[in-house]
């Protein structure tokens, strides 16, 4: 055999290769390409969606977060001007309390004040009037009238 029908027979089976190949072997690989291209762009498209819910959400969180935070502050706020106003309130009625104990005990001591002097004068024209009885039993002597009345300052 010459060279020239070897490399005719080694075109001719070269080009049933790729006629078979062609026919049999490359629409399989090309589905399975065209297949996983398919599945890496919608895995790349579900990735970038993903992401964009992500950032998304995390937005919305961020949002929540900083309501609450104002929410937060704003009881805190409130919660300080109340307790604010209950102690000022508890003051103003300590000190009106205050007052008023304070007025009742100066009433009170006015009243003990006035019921000692009572008593006192009770007893002082109480001791006048054993006095002048005394005097009056007595003959008229000054003498005795100043003892008299000195006993009767001693006893006041």
């Amino acid at each position: 055999m010459s060279i020239t029908g070897t490399l005719i027979i080694q075109m001719i089976v070269f080009l049933l290769l790729v006629a078979f190949t062609m026919k049999f072997v490359w629409p399989p690989i090309a589905a399975a390409l065209d297949e996983r291209a398919k599945k890496i762009a919608e895995g790349l498209s579900a990735a970038d969606k993903a992401k964009a819910e992500l950032a998304d959400a995390d937005r919305r969180v961020e949002q929540e977060l900083a309501k609450s935070r104002a929410d937060t502050a704003q009881m805190l706020a409130d919660a300080e001007r109340r307790a604010q106003a209950i102690v000022e309130e508890a003051k103003t009625r300590a000190t009106d309390e205050g007052a008023k104990i304070v007025a009742a005990a100066k009433a009170e001591a006015d009243q003990q004040t006035v019921k000692a002097r009572e008593a006192l004068r009770e007893q002082v024209a109480a001791l006048a009037v054993k006095g002048a009885e005394q005097i009056l039993r007595r003959e008229v002597n000054a003498g005795v009238h100043a003892e008299l009345l000195g006993r009767l300052k001693t006893e006041l």
